[in-house]
């Protein structure tokens, strides 16, 4: 568990630099930094720590929605490899209009909650609409649209502008590593999507770059900054189950996201006489797909490929599709294990897994299989007992606990936690619930041992930390454990093995081919 989970409240002190020398500095220190207000500086003066310049890499996807979670702030460029999506996004950014009819959000209707919400969800909920992201938005697209520098190669950004302080990368997950070293070299915050990188090597350098640059680091898995998400970590924590041995997660993607399970497009050898078996199906496919598609107008090819190896431009790679081939992305493991692996990572103080092995449908190692699951051990921590936490997605999913008492699990996903004590369910957006209900209507919420982000922003956590105000949420010490571990899952499938490792020197012990798993060849031109 990393030293920002620990702390429960930082000390306060005052500082008065520069804001270039204020950003850069002070989210490295020990304690938060009380902020000068503007009004004692007098009207018209902007304290230089009220904004910080941020610069985003991927604009098509997440990129978007953590843009828009921080024009609060001064976002001074954007780079994407694709200019057309780029202008695309900045035009429909400045048409956007704020909807008629906005209604308050729901209040929480959940047969197990026989207790109020939280203070700080209630906070929330009065707030409403205290910020207004239609506002914000039509703030941005009118004062800083205007201004803003654009890019598609991410190193002529770093290189050229210098008034950057943050750096957002939401580029597919090949590229988060290296945008990320380069900015942290650079003097540069980071925050990245998830999962935070493509290989267990390269979790490993970016912790190590974060320690030695002593940047603000955060991994974009939002819901790590949620209350209920906390409340649920909390109920373990003060022991509402018992003893946890086993953990099973799921989730049901990448079924309606991206495709996974299908060829590389690839043209029919001559003459071939296809019968209809999967292998000839597998080929008439990839040469259905194949096709005659040049480069739209605006894309950088070469750029997108960046580390990865050369493979010719195809629609089905780009934009967003990417996350189900083995060269860019990391399929659903990659994509949903950040949010719900991470839970029973926290609560149970997991660390690194001893053995992963990781069964699926059947893999043609271009595309990530349809289903996976995989099996992860984790040794005895302290006076904490071994865990053997299950991963399930696709639509594969564990048993119905009987606690349920005739109920069904969520099948777009969630995570059970199994105790000696009882059992704990999180699913999708509910609140954490002990099983059966009348257990949980009983034990009553558990106390809140851990702080709460406020307004759970998890981009601006991030922001307010750059300013001394806040506490880090997921910081690359923590975020690269957990993405180590996914990515565990991942190399077991691609070495078609079950594997013991050794986490102190990152090395597989029983099938020394495995560990090419744990890294990647870069393409010539490109380096960590």
């Amino acid at each position: 568990m990393s030293e920002q989970h620990k702390r429960e409240e930082a000390n306060t002190t005052v500082s008065g630099v520069s804001r270039r020398e204020f950003v850069t500095t002070v989210a490295g220190a020990a304690g938060a930094f009380m902020i000068v207000p503007r009004h004692v500086l007098g009207r018209g003066f902007q304290a230089p720590s009220d904004t910080v310049n941020i610069a985003v890499v991927g604009i098509g996807g997440m990129g978007a929605v953590n843009a828009q979670a921080v024009m609060s702030q001064n976002i001074t460029a954007i780079c994407d490899c694709d200019l057309g999506l780029l202008d695309g996004k900045l035009a429909q950014w400045s048409r956007a209009q704020r909807p008629s009819g906005r209604q308050p959000p729901p209040a929480a209707a959940n047969p197990f909650t026989a207790w109020p919400r939280s203070k700080a969800q209630l906070a929330a909920d009065a707030r409403w609409p205290a910020d207004d992201p239609y506002d914000r938005l039509q703030k941005f697209a009118k004062d800083q649209i205007p201004r803003l520098k654009k890019y598609q190669d991410y190193r002529e950004m770093l290189d050229k502008q210098k008034d950057i302080d943050a750096v957002i990368v939401a580029t597919p997950d090949h590229m988060h590593a290296i945008i990320a070293s380069a900015s942290m070299d650079a003097g540069k915050h980071v925050y990245v999507q998830k999962p935070l990188c493509w290989s267990v090597h390269e979790a490993r350098h970016l912790a190590k770059k974060a320690a030695t640059t002593k940047v603000v680091t955060q991994m974009g898995n939002q819901r790590h900054s949620l209350d209920d998400e906390r409340r649920g970590v909390e109920y373990i924590l003060a022991g509402a189950i018992g003893e946890v041995r086993d953990v099973h997660v799921w989730t049901n993607r990448p079924w309606g996201f991206w495709p996974q399970g299908i060829p590389r497009p690839a043209a029919a050898a001559p003459n071939a006489q296809l019968g209809w078996d999967d292998r000839a199906v597998a080929q008439r496919l990839a040469a259905a797909m194949k096709g005659d598609y040049p480069v739209p107008a605006g894309l950088n090819w070469d750029l997108f490929l960046g580390v990865a190896p050369m493979v010719e431009y195809h629609p089905v790679y780009h934009p967003f599709n990417w996350r189900g081939w083995v060269d860019w992305g990391q399929g659903a493991l990659g994509d949903m294990g950040a949010h719900l692996i991470d839970f029973p990572m926290w609560a149970l103080k997991l660390g690194l897994p001893t053995v992963i092995e990781t069964e699926s449908t059947p893999f043609n190692g271009a595309t990530y299989p349809d289903a996976t699951t995989t099996r992860y051990e984790f040794p005895k921590r302290g006076n904490l007992p071994p865990v053997t936490l299950a991963w399930y997605d696709g639509g594969l999913m564990p048993s119905d606990p009987p606690e349920l008492e005739g109920g069904k699990l969520n099948p777009g996903g969630g995570i059970l936690y199994v105790g000696k004590k009882g059992k704990l369910l999180q699913e999708g957006s509910a609140p954490p619930r002990l099983l059966p209900a009348s257990r949980h209507n009983s034990y009553g919420p558990p106390k809140e041992r851990l702080t709460r982000v406020p307004h759970e922003e998890h981009e601006m956590n991030w922001i307010n930390t750059i300013k001394g105000k806040d506490q880090i949420s997921c910081p690359f010490d923590y975020a690269s454990t957990l993405t180590e571990t996914m990515l565990l899952g991942i190399a077991s499938l691609r070495a078609n093995s079950k594997l013991y490792y050794d986490a102190a020197n990152m090395r597989v012990t029983n099938n020394a081919a495995a560990n090419q798993f744990l890294t990647r060849e870069y393409r010539q031109g490109w380096s960590l």
